[in-house]
């Protein structure tokens, strides 16, 4: 196996790995804060628009972290920086 094919395996994998982690995390974070909304919701309905305004931004800040991920693992497969150093080497710059 070559150093080129050796770089696309492993960006792969780490590209999924990074994919795998970054939902299931915020997935989590997310229902854990449904979860907690939702019964705070039952105990104090006269607060729901504060609540469900806390949610959506609590929801906004958990999502981001998952898109961060997204864009990690594209910019591993599509742009990734290794590629250039490689094949400069392999031509013999």
């Amino acid at each position: 196996m070559d150093n080129i094919t050796l770089i696309a395996a492993i960006s792969i994998f780490t590209s999924g790995i990074t994919i795998a982690i970054g939902c299931i995390g915020p997935a989590l974070g997310e229902g854990k804060a449904v979860a907690s909304a939702l019964t705070s919701l039952a105990q104090q309905p006269d607060a729901s628009s504060t609540i469900t305004r806390t949610l959506f931004v609590g929801l906004a800040m958990i999502e981001s972290t998952a898109i961060y991920c997204f864009v990690v693992s594209m910019i591993l497969i599509f742009a990734n920086p290794f590629w250039n150093y490689i094949i400069d080497h392999a031509a013999g710059k």
